[in-house]
């Protein structure tokens, strides 16, 4: 382990390589992509977190040869643009997705860029290195990164990507923001990550810092000094005399002599007066980056590492079982499935990355087991039996949601019962957090509506009674599948088929009419295509391109093999499948459902965003659904743009994104995509139109294009979105939660399309006690107004109001358990538009022992001490919704690799 104050420059050949270490002339430390319209060229806080990343992982390949395949060389990268698709393909080979790699960078880029929109993040200097507080900046950002690994250690890894982008944020921001360029260094700060040693040579509250400047650009303002100064932003903290500014078109105090200012933030002389400097800045910060991935790998370990940033083209294995007496059979079928991935994949990288259980009856459901050890995952599921109970309904969307709640972004959970939920109240709630947490849920139902023996009830119940599953399914892009007992344990196959990366195929019509066929298209870069027909059907036929039919008998047939398990049908086409035009056509009493899956890297993630262009730092304010009133953008990356065939042939692009209502299908308008940041990354952005953004039911996304030699593309996304009526936020403490204490939490609810009589429900995963004061707090340039006994607030147009809340953690909190808490807004009883919610992680931490505690950060205590709390940065915006990361980069092209290799400090 090298000293902390060893220089980079000292570190010989075999720590330190750098690759064509050849930036353009440009760019700044905006927030994310969208900073580029206001300063085009620029490097933004999100290009140097995932340029980082993606070196580190490099890195880490590297070292650790991939089994069963050759180890990857390093001068296969030199002189190319670093891409997640090709590391992957390089790596785990080809084909393999790295879609749930690129949505983890997307959450700690996004992280990182809230940092600059969030009101409890914004303004606060020392989250920026600003107002000369370079020391107490240094403290909050060793916190962040203790708190990373100690939400990672505790399985937590999306709390720990927020940290981990706030803590990049911080660190990138004090290359850009203080005068360490200026002072001419080369390297990055050799005490900033190591709190051992003092950060000396500061400038003092009496130490002029700065001349006057009356220009947009002033390269030569600071005065002839080597201390350490950083400029002051605003009017929190006011600028003393002689003191320098942040600088900017928006920064006040940058009127107020001396003018001008020093931030390295952008190429634009408007928004940085050192933009001169910028290079060179981006150029430490990269560094830097990169050197914070590689303390946190050591700390984690590569595993754990890997599980930070999901480096694997693996998802999660996640089960909700009725385990009430009349489900031997679909507990035996869970069982065989369970047993057949884990003895398959094991060894493999599609082994899953973590295991899930959460057994429910009546009237309990819980406790969640959660593993990443596939053997200890099978024996409590073997553990399990059907025992007791026997009637109707079950607290199954409890179960779920206690799931959901463990269960990693981008997964599948598969629910087994028989019985309907006695909790359908939680309906709203769970397909929020379905689309929150990005997971599909299909459930197995050995119940037909229909019949009317079975279980015993203690009621008659409605043949209604399943709508809930079939809006949590119809929300999260699962769905829900009745057969029989003797039928459980073959339908369950589709557990194995699901946990691989699928895309469904866009049928139109969307549901089956009659004497009409369903059309699907099929591209070359499909495999392993699946047609899937359940109900009561008397006859169907599959047609290709080439007019080649083939019916319902079982069995091989011209186009696949079809089995049947009593009312549902699956065929298996064969591989290679035709590329063009397929036909379906089915005949059948009442509807029966078809759904066409298939295999391919070939996917997209996307996410939602707010314009903000007329501050410090423009860029774009991530939501995960569209707030009605606000203009919004659609920003989508595509992932598997390698799988066009080989270097240098010929990408795949998408054009326009087609707007769908759901569940009928119905076009709702087109949209044209355009590209942002060289192809290759696959980056596209669209303008949602303001007649979409008045509707009030789901809609779907499907991204229409043409691949590498004109052939048709189309991809639909996993999950339907829907406009939301108003923007929640929900922040929580600067800390995690402590046994036995109060975390105040704070609540802004705006509305930005008129008047708003909105109901407010709280709750919390464990059922922590909440107390509020909804009545006491509003904006001042908002009259909004609370009422009694119900929490309620009604808001005119642009109209937003505050409110806090308290969540009481009892002695009896177990540490690194997680904390969801809720809040749900519903417009009047009246009115049908859906409930919108907020959701907030937090992580229960019981303080270390006395002589643990983490001491000033000018100390000599490691920096990973995890007794500190950490502030949960952002608030889910939603009735559900998917996210995904942004790469672009516009300087990558011509960047090529920096790779890394760095000697490790004290942690």
């Amino acid at each position: 382990m090298l000293p902390a104050d060893v220089p980079l420059c000292h570190l010989g050949p075999s720590v330190l390589l750098l690759l064509q270490l050849l930036l353009p002339s440009a760019s700044a430390f905006f927030p994310n992509i969208w900073s580029l319209l206001a300063a085009p060229g620029s490097i933004t806080h999100q290009d140097l977190t995932e340029e980082a990343a993606l070196n580190v992982t490099l890195h880490l390949f590297l070292e650790q040869p991939p089994p069963g395949r050759p180890p990857l060389r390093l001068e296969d990268f030199l002189g190319r643009t670093l891409l997640a698709d090709d590391l992957f393909a390089a790596y785990f080979g080809p084909g393999s997705p790295s879609r749930r790699f690129r949505a983890a960078l997307g959450e700690v880029s996004r992280a990182n860029a809230a940092q600059d929109f969030l009101p409890t993040s914004k303004n606060d200097p020392d989250l920026h290195f600003d107002a000369e507080r370079l020391g107490q900046g240094r403290t909050r950002l060793v916190e962040a990164l203790r708190e990373t690994v100690a939400a990672a250690k505790a399985l937590d890894y999306t709390l720990a990507r927020q940290r981990l982008g706030a803590a990049l944020h911080a660190l990138q921001d004090f290359y850009s923001h203080s005068n360490w360029v200026e002072l001419g260094r080369q390297q990055p700060h050799p005490h900033l990550l190591w709190p051992r040693q003092e950060l000396r040579s500061l400038a003092q509250a009496g130490d002029p810092t700065c001349s006057d400047c009356e220009e947009l650009s002033c390269p030569g303002n600071l005065l002839g000094f080597t201390l350490l100064t950083s400029g002051y932003f605003g009017t929190r903290p006011s600028k003393p005399p002689g003191k320098c500014s942040h600088g900017g078109h928006f920064d006040q105090s940058s009127s107020q002599p001396p003018r001008g200012g020093i931030n390295k933030d952008s190429t634009s002389p408007g928004f940085s007066p050192h933009h001169m400097l910028h290079l060179q800045a981006a150029k430490l910060a990269l560094l830097a980056s990169i050197q914070a991935f590689n303390l946190l790998r050591s700390r984690l370990g590569d595993r754990g590492f890997s599980r930070l940033l999901d480096i694997t083209p693996a998802s999660s294995l996640s089960f909700v079982l009725d385990t009430t007496g009349s489900m031997g059979e679909e507990i035996n079928a869970a069982k065989i499935q369970a047993r057949h991935i884990v003895e398959q994949r094991r060894g493999t990288p599609m082994e899953p990355t973590q295991y899930v259980l959460v057994p429910f009856h009546d009237p309990g459901f819980g406790p969640v087991f959660t593993t990443s050890d596939p053997d200890s995952f099978w024996q409590q599921l073997n553990e399990m039996h059907a025992l007791g109970g026997g009637d109707e309904p079950e607290m199954c969307l409890s179960a779920l949601e206690l799931a959901l709640l463990h269960t990693p972004p981008l997964s599948d959970i598969f629910v087994f019962t028989d019985a309907s939920p006695k909790d359908a109240f939680l309906t709203n709630r769970v397909e929020s957090l379905t689309q929150e947490r990005r997971c599909r849920v299909t459930f197995l139902v050995t119940e037909d509506p229909s019949r009317a023996q079975g279980r015993a009830r203690r009621e008659v119940l409605s043949p209604l009674r399943f709508e809930p599953y079939e809006a949590v399914a119809l929300a999260s892009g699962g769905e829900v599948i009745f057969t029989e007992d003797q039928y459980i344990q073959d339908v369950a196959a589709i557990v194995g088929d699901s946990i691989a990366d699928l895309v469904t195929l866009p049928l139109e019509p969307r549901v089956v009419v009659a004497e009409r066929p369903l059309v699907f298209r099929v591209d070359g870069l499909l495999q392993k295509v699946t047609v899937r027909i359940h109900g009561e059907v008397s006859s169907f036929w599959i047609r290709n391109p080439a007019g080649v039919s083939q019916g319902q008998e079982e069995g091989e047939g011209p186009l696949g093999h079809t089995h049947r398990f009593g009312r549902f049908w699956m065929v298996r086409v064969n591989d290679p499948p035709q590329s063009g035009t397929w036909e379906i056509q089915v005949t059948a009493k009442g509807t029966p459902r078809v759904r066409v899956q298939a295999q391919t890297s070939l996917d997209f993630l996307f996410h939602f965003g707010i314009p903000m262009e007329d501050g410090p730092h423009p860029g774009l304010y991530p939501l995960t659904q569209p707030v009605a009133g606000l203009q919004t953008q659609l920003l989508v990356e595509v992932t598997g743009l390698g799988s066009r065939g080989g270097p240098g042939g010929p990408l795949p692009h998408f054009s326009h994104v087609v707007l769908r209502g759901v569940p009928q299908g119905a076009e709702l308008g087109q949209v044209p995509l355009e590209p942002r940041g060289p192809p290759e990354r696959g980056l596209l952005a669209a303008s949602l139109p303001p007649t979409l953004l008045s509707t009030s039911g789901p809609f779907s996304l499907e991204l229409v294009g043409q691949d590498g030699v004109g052939r048709g593309l189309h991809r639909v996304a996993p999950q339907p979105c829907a406009v939301v009526p108003v923007l929640l936020e929900l922040s929580g403490p600067r800390g995690f939660l402590a046994p036995g204490t109060t975390a105040p939490l704070s609540l802004r609810i705006a509305s930005f399309s008129g008047p708003q009589d909105l109901h407010l429900r709280t709750s919390a995963k464990p059922s922590f006690a909440l107390t509020s004061n909804l009545s006491s707090y509003s904006e001042p340039v908002a009259e909004a107004r609370w009422w009694h006994p119900l929490p309620r607030v009604h808001l005119e147009q642009n109209e937003s109001a505050w409110g806090r809340l308290w969540l009481e953690v009892p002695d009896t909190a177990a540490s690194d358990s997680v904390v969801m808490v809720t809040v749900t807004a519903k417009n009047g009883e009246a009115s049908t538009m859906p409930p919108t919610h907020a959701f907030l992680r937090l992580l229960v931490q019981a303080p270390a022992p006395q002589d643990q505690l983490p001491a000033p950060a000018y100390s000599t205590d490691p920096v990973l001490n995890t007794s500190r709390p950490a502030f949960h940065f952002f608030t889910s915006v939603t009735q559900g919704g998917a996210g995904g990361g942004l790469v672009g980069n516009p300087w990558w092209t011509t960047f090529g690799v920096m790779l890394l290799l760095l000697g490790l400090g004290p942690w």
